[in-house]
């Protein structure tokens, strides 16, 4: 998680600063993402989606991504978790919770959901506080 902390310092100015990391069965980093929505004007440039895209490019199994696990600051939202979860990603770490639009859980639950086509493993709150803290200082400063 420290080092999703790390890549999400890296996002462009205006965009919420989330870091996605996306490492292979072995604990190899295969890529990493920020948010760019602002940046690229583009409403799927979360840091998740940003990750599986060059992820792909690089693990060798086509689009699956079977063994990986994603690690981000930030509870992804339902585009990001079916996204995911159409890639077999095998496992999902995030930090902070997001009850508005968290869809590992808090809001709604697609990893988990009982028709779900794949259900990767799930655990939340790691380095809860840092991650929110990142957020909450990024709010704050646009008020």
């Amino acid at each position: 998680m420290r080092r999703a902390l790390d890549v999400a310092k890296r996002a462009p100015a205006g965009d919420v600063p989330v870091g996605a990391v996306l490492y292979d069965a072995a604990g190899t980093e295969l890529a990493t993402g920020v948010n760019r929505r602002e940046e690229l004007a583009d409403p799927t440039a979360h840091a998740e989606v940003e990750a599986i895209r060059q992820a792909v490019r690089v693990h060798g199994d086509g689009w699956r991504l079977s063994g990986c696990e994603l690690v981000v600051t930030l509870e992804p939202c339902a585009m990001c978790a079916g996204a995911l979860q159409a890639a077999r990603v095998s496992s999902v770490v995030f930090g902070a919770f997001e009850p508005k639009t968290g869809a590992c859980g808090s809001l709604i639950d697609v990893l988990r959901a009982p028709t779900a086509p794949f259900t990767p493993q799930v655990r939340g709150g790691v380095l809860e506080g840092e991650c929110a803290g990142l957020l909450r200082n990024f709010f704050d400063g646009l008020r």
